[in-house]
C-alpha cells in the first residue's frame, strides 16, 4: 500500500472516528472503503451512462402533467422566458 496525507475538517474526522469505532476498524480502512466505493460509482463507461439516461426519458410527468418535457424542453424554455 502507498501512504498519503489527507486533511479533514474536525466534523469529518469526528464522524470518521465514530464510524470506525462502531465497525471495529481503523479510520484508514473506512477511508479506503469509501474511496473504493466512490471510484466504483465513477467507473461506468459512457455507453452505460447514456443507456441509463435514455431509459428515463419521458418516464416522468412534469408538475402540470406534461409528459413531453424531455423532447420539447427548448419550446418550454422559450415560452418561460418570454
Amino acid at each position: 500500500m502507498l501512504r498519503t496525507q489527507v486533511q479533514f475538517t474536525e466534523t469529518q474526522y469526528r464522524r470518521l472516528r465514530l464510524l470506525a469505532q462502531r465497525r471495529g476498524v481503523s479510520i484508514s480502512e473506512v477511508v479506503r472503503e469509501s474511496v473504493e466505493r466512490h471510484l466504483d460509482e465513477e467507473s461506468y463507461d459512457a455507453e452505460t451512462l447514456y443507456s441509463r439516461a435514455a431509459e428515463i426519458i419521458g418516464a416522468y410527468n412534469d408538475r402540470d402533467g406534461s409528459d413531453d418535457l424531455s423532447s420539447n424542453h427548448d419550446d418550454y424554455l422559450d415560452e418561460a422566458y418570454r
